[in-house]
């Protein structure tokens, strides 16, 4: 199962965002009684729950005293009208922070659910699903999540995680070799050096130059059947990571037959729907 570390940072996105709703402060809570109230989630359309492990954390920031119940984990299954999780708080707790748990939540099950699907469409062939840089800004570390959650892999974070030489880059620094030899000489020896080719002669530049991955830009099936064996034969042996981008998510089966270790899509995140998601009170004691 992915997992989500509740960091000081991610606890500030989570104020910040409860904020952004409360404002000044919630009016309709004058209209809500009683000091504690049960709560319960419910799955309103078939896909692949995500945004659990942040349910507890935010209403935390409402009412120290909440209690969460998990029904359902991050990257399971679930089925309309199947109950996530229960909860209990004050009423103005819960309503205060209702639409900002849920639309994390509703974000980033659709973003699994989406990523399941794919990956379920490179099941059995060895080849990986993988993210990209394509996120929301301010959510990049949640979507992500949801990626692994839907059963994909993470690419790098952000431009500290690895290095990624694309055409402008390899443009301006005169070459595949030149733009790799400046990025080894002051790169801590950790980081993965990754190189984006769009030709073959780039790509196969980039395994002389001893890249640890080569991303293959828009190459079709066929064309890939004929380059991958070239590239393997040439790292003679070295582990290099050839990925496949550009690739519509239709044509996954087509690509996991050429070779390639990776398939790397955005469409999970810039193509997914919210899954739907509810939230209902209570008539009796939780």
């Amino acid at each position: 199962m992915a997992m989500l570390p509740i960091t000081p940072g991610l606890e500030a996105q989570l104020r910040a965002w409860l904020a952004e709703d409360i404002g000044r402060g919630d009016l309709t809570a004058p209209a809500l009684t009683g000091a504690d109230a049960g709560a319960h989630w419910i799955a309103k359309a078939p896909g692949v729950f995500c945004g659990g492990v942040l349910v507890e954390p935010l209403f935390r920031l409402l009412d120290p005293r909440v209690s969460v119940r998990l029904l359902v984990a991050d990257g399971e299954p679930v089925q309309a009208g199947q109950r996530l999780l229960s909860l209990r708080a004050s009423a103005a707790a819960l309503v205060a922070g209702e639409r900002t748990a849920l639309n994390l939540a509703m974000r980033l099950s659709g973003i699994a659910t989406a990523t399941r699907a794919l990956v379920t469409q490179l099941n059995g062939t060895g080849v990986r699903l993988a993210d990209t840089r394509k996120t929301t800004p301010g959510l990049r570390l949640l979507e992500k999540y949801a990626g692994r959650c839907g059963g994909g892999v993470n690419h790098r974070l952000g431009l500290d995680d690895a290095a990624m030489l694309k055409e402008n880059h390899l443009a301006w620094a005169g070459g595949v070799g030149p733009a790799v030899a400046a990025v080894r000489a002051a790169a801590p020896w950790p980081a993965r050096l990754i190189v984006e080719a769009e030709t073959a002669a780039e790509a196969e530049a980039a395994v002389r130059a001893g890249a640890d991955g080569i991303l293959l830009d828009e190459f079709s099936p066929a064309q890939l059947l004929a380059l991958v064996p070239r590239l393997r034969a040439l790292a003679a042996g070295t582990p290099v990571v050839l990925e496949a981008s550009g690739v519509q998510p239709e044509q996954l089966a087509a690509y996991a037959t050429t070779g390639i270790d990776l398939i790397s899509s955005s469409a999970p995140v810039t193509r997914s729907p919210w899954l739907d998601l509810s939230m209902r009170f209570d008539s009796t004691p939780a």
